[in-house]
């Protein structure tokens, strides 16, 4: 994605932002961006202890500092540090992060292909 695509695409997002999405519609909107279900994205934080490193908005319990926060994700220009925040690159920094970002400290979970879109398809509700 060059620049124009990247602006366009993070003005795109702060138009969401200033229309006041309502909560359906975010999720449907993180549907159509990822492939992915954000209720299954949820529910996929837990079972790869993503809350260990992370702190993530409406997890219980643990809450790591190791890795970024996640809240605003959705909202962020990259992802990783380095990649733009696309949704493929997210899918793509989720299922294989040394192979997006050779020097991430990101471990790799071996995240299925539909739990990497399902997780993106959350991330992208946090705005």
């Amino acid at each position: 994605m060059n620049f124009r695509a990247l602006l366009l695409w993070a003005l795109a997002t702060l138009l969401l932002f200033a229309l006041g999405c309502d909560d359906s519609s975010i999720q449907r909107q993180s549907a159509q961006m990822t492939g992915g279900d954000p209720a299954r994205g949820r529910e996929a934080v837990s079972r790869y202890g993503c809350a260990t490193c992370h702190r993530i908005p409406g997890t219980q319990g643990v809450q790591g500092i190791v890795g970024p926060p996640l809240d605003h994700v959705a909202s962020r220009a990259y992802v990783g540090g380095t990649l733009e925040n696309t949704p493929s690159n997210l899918i793509h920094y989720i299922q294989r992060p040394h192979e997006a970002v050779p020097k991430s400290a990101m471990p790799d979970m071996h995240v299925t292909d539909t739990d990497a879109r399902d997780l993106a398809a959350y991330l992208y509700t946090l705005r």
